[in-house]
């Protein structure tokens, strides 16, 4: 019988699978996340750094408010980027869904997409949720359609929610709500 731990490391999809992230991806996060491709897709963009992934391994990861997991390529065991669950509400079953692929050889390859309903099986058949949300920039299509594609649906539209670069941006809010 496998321990809930190996049943984590046995989430794969057709391409990639998911490992649990460890403190040793750090270097490889730090980079995803202060690449511009992934930067400008964030709401939070200022720069990301060892202090603050630190700080979130201890007040979220290590408090139970978050699970993140690194996603690596079947074909070469090369981790290509991360997907996480935060903010995770026990007393009412939802959590925040985020992910970034952080290669660039690795975009439009449905990665994400597969990462994403890994993510969404996790949550409704091992975290016992009930309910997904993530927030997204109304100008990334790209990553709309793979939410899609994954099974969220489109719950609210705000305009000029943000401002970034010197301008108010629109956020989507997205949802997936387990059976």
């Amino acid at each position: 019988m496998k321990t809930e731990e190996e049943e984590v490391f046995s989430m794969e999809g057709q391409d990639i699978y998911l490992r649990l992230m460890t403190e040793e991806d750090t270097d490889n996060i730090i980079k995803w996340r202060n690449t511009d491709f992934v930067r400008r897709n964030f709401i939070y963009q200022k720069p990301f750094t060892r202090q603050g992934h630190e700080n979130w391994i201890e007040t979220m990861i290590k408090a139970g408010k978050a699970v993140q997991f690194i996603i690596c390529r079947k074909s070469d065991d090369e981790p290509v980027g991360s997907v996480y669950l935060r903010d995770i509400d026990r007393t009412h079953k939802k959590a925040e869904y985020g992910i970034f692929i952080g290669e660039k050889e690795a975009l439009g390859k449905g990665y994400g997409t597969q990462a994403a309903k890994l993510m969404i099986d996790y949550a409704f058949h091992k975290a016992g949720l009930h309910k997904l949300m993530l927030r997204v920039l109304a100008e990334n299509g790209q990553a709309r359609r793979s939410y899609e594609k994954a099974g969220f649906v489109e719950e609210a539209y705000l305009k000029d929610e943000v401002l970034l670069e010197g301008g108010f941006k629109d956020v989507v809010f997205m949802a997936v709500i387990g059976k």
